[in-house]
């Protein structure tokens, strides 16, 4: 039987995908749908550090006030993470009207899929999440210790199953969590990084893939933990080796359960490629969200294995949008830009919205490239964090697609980060980035 928690987690997503919350006793689980935890709104749009953003709307011109916290979807999930049994019941921010509260990176998300659900469709998503397991014990961030030997690994070892079977207390442990929490963890691979893995999560619901995304994160890096590692999903641990990405894969399905990107062929239907214009003119615009950090762009480098040009391919994993073989009823985009360090909830309403676009105004993408992308004349995503912020602030395409308050949060929370970062050397920007984001 399982054991009753103490006391329970409740938490909300802020802009950087961080759970912002509170610890209350277990007699609150029946008061949770009638708002009896309140969070002041501006708790979801700090920084990196978990500081104010000086010149919010949401501190001192409103005077820092409380929304009520409600009760998402998703229901509790257990945290086998913590030596003591609790909950984590994942919330969303609703002014006291119960109107949501425009800067959720949740409702966000909700919002883009509404979109959709008017039309008679629904969303499927998958996500494959990249991450290091690494040894933070010293000054200086090291790959993580080999569970049989005791030493620091040195060299990537791609697709090993001796690799990932050094590190089989953790899997196991990690698949058994997964299992609880209703993650559907899929397959895992050793990477191109000396300590790096990869681990699918299978197809479903977009909002539940998003759910699962961040839930995830938390227990990956919650259970390196428990068995004496750290792991983080930066996007660049380590300069000299592979970046840390999370692709993420979606079809629609119209209400008879059809997949509108299937022709029966290879090549799609028009609707596949509107959604890949619709993807490519949004990418510029939305790097911020697929790149929204200091550390970000040290991955999205030529050759490095994350795209740096907007373009699109059949079975090319140099494009930054990717339409993978197989059968045609599961026809789906890959996008691949997107770093392990995003918000899950902002980065699918960012693609997806973006989609849509392209499927409302009818746009056609350009011709599908052949070989290496690297060494083509392409349209170039932003290059440096500061140009990425400037081009989403003024964006004509993203209020089509987020709302304009959360737009003006993140655009003020990166601009305050960036400036505090300028002044931080690499090895203190990783600290601060390692199991944050």
């Amino acid at each position: 039987m399982r054991k009753t928690p103490a006391t329970i987690r409740v938490a909300a997503v802020d802009l950087n995908g961080i759970s912002r919350g509170k610890r209350v006793p277990y007699t609150y689980v029946d008061k949770l749908a009638k708002g009896a935890v309140r969070l002041p709104f501006s708790t979801l749009n700090v920084d990196v550090w978990g500081e104010d953003i000086a010149d919010s709307p949401l501190v001192f011109e409103t005077g820092d006030a409380d929304g009520i916290l409600l009760p998402t979807s998703r229901g509790p999930v257990p945290m086998p993470w913590l030596a003591n049994p609790s909950e984590l019941h994942p919330m969303l921010l609703h002014h006291d009207d119960g109107t949501p509260f425009a800067g959720d990176p949740r409702h966000a998300l909700m919002a883009v899929l509404e979109r959709y659900s008017k039309r008679g469709w629904q969303v499927m998503a998958a996500t494959e999440l990249e991450f290091y397991l690494v040894d933070d014990s010293g000054d200086t961030l090291k790959p993580a210790r080999s569970p049989l030997t005791g030493k620091t690994m040195q060299t990537a070892d791609v697709l090993s199953l001796d690799t990932l079977d050094a590190f089989d207390a953790f899997f196991t442990d990690l698949y058994a969590a997964s299992h609880a929490m209703d993650i559907p963890a899929q397959a895992a691979i050793s990477e191109s990084g000396a300590g790096q893995f990869e681990i699918n999560l299978n197809h479903g619901d977009a909002l539940k893939a998003a759910d699962d995304a961040w839930l995830f994160k938390m227990l990956v890096r919650g259970l390196a933990r428990k068995h004496a590692m750290a792991a983080t999903f930066m996007a660049k641990p380590f300069a000299d080796d592979a970046g840390n990405g999370m692709h993420v894969h979606f079809s629609v399905l119209d209400a008879d359960g059809r997949n509108i990107f299937n022709d029966g062929g290879p090549d799609g239907t028009p609707a596949l490629h509107h959604a890949i214009a619709g993807c490519m003119a949004a990418m510029p615009a939305s790097t911020l969200i697929l790149a929204p950090h200091a550390n970000s762009y040290a991955r999205m480098v030529p050759g490095a294995h994350a795209p740096t040009g907007i373009s699109w391919a059949h079975e090319n994993r140099t494009a930054a949008i990717r339409i993978p073989g197989g059968a045609p009823n599961a026809r789906r985009i890959e996008h691949r830009v997107a770093g392990g360090d995003i918000n899950p909830y902002l980065m699918l309403a960012v693609v997806l919205g973006a989609a849509l676009n392209g499927i409302e105004d009818g746009e056609m993408p350009p011709p599908a490239i052949t070989g290496n992308a690297y060494d083509q004349d392409l349209p170039q995503l932003p290059t440096d964090w500061a140009e990425a912020i400037d081009l989403f602030a003024t964006s004509e395409i993203m209020p089509r697609i987020l709302p304009t308050d959360l737009i003006q949060n993140m655009v003020l929370t990166k601009r305050q980060e960036l400036r505090k970062m300028a002044g931080l050397d690499i090895d203190e920007q990783t600290a601060i980035y390692l199991e944050s984001v």
